[in-house]
């Protein structure tokens, strides 16, 4: 039986199990994952997200992958909810492009995560503008934004409480102009004195 520090990959034969040696997907932890012993998007996608962002917690220190599963799930295409579970791994974790490059994601997934990785020179507003031209990108932020400005998981920290009240006003005004429910100048007039 495989121990507990391993990564091991269950088979999809029943009549194989972990133990026998043909089962030859039994990886140490420190080692990257085979991201192409999977054959769907969603399970590379879903792997690469495990890997890098294993053991991170939130400003409430819940652990972040539940975050990153909740977008996924509130995402409505595939393509969607792979963009939706890695929507962090490029701006959070040591992964680059080009893990997702060898992953056989599709170019538009990996262009939805890039645009979804805020600069960190950019001002948030500007990073919302160019995001919201890919519709990939702007679906999962609004998922995104939802989950973040949630009643049970917002951060309202008692030796932040400013900082928290701006971040959250920066969250809900991003969801209007990504819904459509503001334009653009307005976003941007509103957006200012939050920067």
């Amino acid at each position: 039986m495989p121990s507990p520090e391993s990564n091991a990959l269950e088979s999809n034969s029943p009549s194989q199990s972990l133990e026998s040696p043909a089962h030859s997907l039994q990886q140490p932890m420190d080692e990257p994952p085979l991201w192409g012993s999977y054959r769907e998007g969603i399970e590379r996608a879903i792997a690469i997200a495990v890997h890098y962002h294993r053991g991170q917690r939130d400003k409430a220190g819940e652990c972040y992958l539940l975050h990153l599963f909740r977008v996924m799930l509130s995402c409505d295409t595939p393509a969607a909810q792979q963009v939706g579970v890695l929507h962090d791994v490029l701006e959070d974790t040591v992964a680059t492009p080009a893990v997702l490059v060898e992953a056989g994601l599709s170019n538009g997934i990996i262009e939805a995560v890039i645009l979804l990785t805020k600069p960190p020179e950019m001002p948030y507003s500007h990073y919302i503008v160019r995001l919201s031209k890919n519709q990939l990108a702007a679906e999962v932020k609004r998922n995104d934004l939802r989950d973040n400005y949630s009643i049970g998981r917002v951060a309202y920290r008692a030796e932040a409480t400013g900082e928290d009240a701006m971040r959250i006003q920066r969250y809900v005004l991003a969801h209007q102009f990504l819904s459509g429910n503001v334009d653009e100048s307005t976003f941007l007039t509103r957006m200012s004195g939050l920067e």
